[in-house]
């Protein structure tokens, strides 16, 4: 129930990937017939995965991931001066660099979500200033699942003639995206969030968009991005998209969006003191995230793991962090719910069988919890 983590390879992706370890293994770049098999390798895959996104095969540009693509689309556009405008619920791969840049002389606006979590298309308009040069918004968020009106503040973007950027890495594969009907200019996607292999992503590239390589060297990637292709993962990433486009289309979305349903409504009818963040909202179709009262999430994600139930208080990225999500909050969530969230995302390989052994497992570790919660109040006392 950790998807939004990291999910595992699928059997057609890891047979994909297989030749290119050590039958087709030469380097992509290399004029020779062996170095030709890689290479058409790589552009079959850049083929899956524009298709993915209803993109040209020349906009795909590969990468190491969703955290080298955010960071080439901010740190590739933007210079002391300038302005960004994202929003204070993104991953930590922008609001990181966001940070970075606002040391190097670049203002930045975060724009805060509405207490469903959802960006309001009009805040984002009302943060423009002469001197914007670059809109970035995750498509969908990684803790709560919401998804924002990215065509409305791409309508706005383009009237503004200010580039858009959007993160995702947790949107592909669980909703359509066509870049051309959302007006964006960059878009982040990772492969490890769609049954894909870790280490390897893309950044669309819209043609004519202007961008600064932050990994230079070889001609690579039409000198978008240098270094020699990771042919075995690119081809497995392909494979991934390939089949995520078909799963968008055969309602598999719908068959998980009602197994997180019935988790979510068996959760709260089985707990009180239980409510969803985020819940009016549109969301991905794979994605909750539940408060319990009086209960510290990481105490109850370390009790479910005992009992073999993987779920995250949050971004992996954050692991063990003591503070409260920054989305939560973000949110105008009160510290105490924050810190009593588990975020449950399914794989497109749950069962029901998988939720009922969640709807077991949950309310009785809450109730222990809680049960111990005076008893471990007075020892810290």
């Amino acid at each position: 129930m950790d998807a939004n983590a990291t999910t595992p390879l699928l059997p057609e992706v890891l047979a994909s990937m297989e030749p290119y370890w050590i039958t087709h293994f030469a380097n992509a770049s290399s004029i020779h017939q062996p170095g030709q098999e890689a290479r058409r390798g790589v552009d079959h895959a850049r083929e899956q995965v524009a298709q993915l996104l209803g993109c040209r095969t020349a906009e795909v540009v590969f990468n190491s991931g969703g955290t080298e693509g955010d960071n080439t689309a901010l740190r590739g556009i933007l210079r002391a001066g300038d302005h960004l405008i994202t929003t204070a619920i993104e991953h930590s791969a922008i609001l990181t660099t966001a940070t970075h840049l606002e040391q190097s002389g670049v203002a930045v606006t975060r724009v805060a979500p509405q207490p469903d979590g959802s960006i309001d298309p009009a805040a984002i308009q009302a943060a423009l200033r002469p001197t914007t040069r670059l809109i970035s918004v995750m498509m969908a968020n990684n803790e709560t699942g919401v998804v924002q009106p990215v065509e409305a503040i791409g309508q706005i973007a383009a009237d503004a003639g200010v580039p858009l950027h959007l993160d995702a890495v947790q949107a592909a594969g669980k909703v359509p995206i066509r870049v051309e009907e959302i007006g964006c200019q960059l878009l982040s996607i990772s492969a490890h969030k769609m049954h894909g292999p870790k280490g390897v992503g893309a950044l669309f590239v819209r043609r004519g968009t202007q961008i600064e390589s932050l990994v230079l060297g070889g001609g690579h990637e039409r000198r978008r991005r240098a270094g020699t292709e990771n042919v075995p993962g690119i081809v497995g990433f392909g494979q991934a998209a390939e089949i995520a486009e078909k799963t968008l289309a055969d309602g598999a979305m719908d068959r998980l969006a009602a197994l997180r349903d019935r988790l979510e409504s068996g959760l709260l009818a089985r707990i009180p003191g239980c409510g969803v963040n985020g819940a009016t909202a549109p969301r991905v179709a794979n994605t909750t995230n539940l408060w319990f009262d009086a209960v510290d999430s990481e105490a109850l994600v370390i009790a479910l793991d005992l009992k073999g139930l993987s779920v995250s208080g949050g971004s992996a990225c954050h692991s063990g962090a003591t503070e409260p999500s920054h989305v939560l909050l973000a949110m105008g969530v009160d510290k105490a719910h924050a810190r009593a969230s588990l975020r449950f995302s399914l794989l497109k390989t749950t069962t029901q069988d998988d939720v009922d052994a969640v709807l077991e497992i949950v309310p009785t570790a809450v109730e222990r919890l809680r049960a111990l919660a005076p008893a471990l109040a007075g020892v810290n006392a």
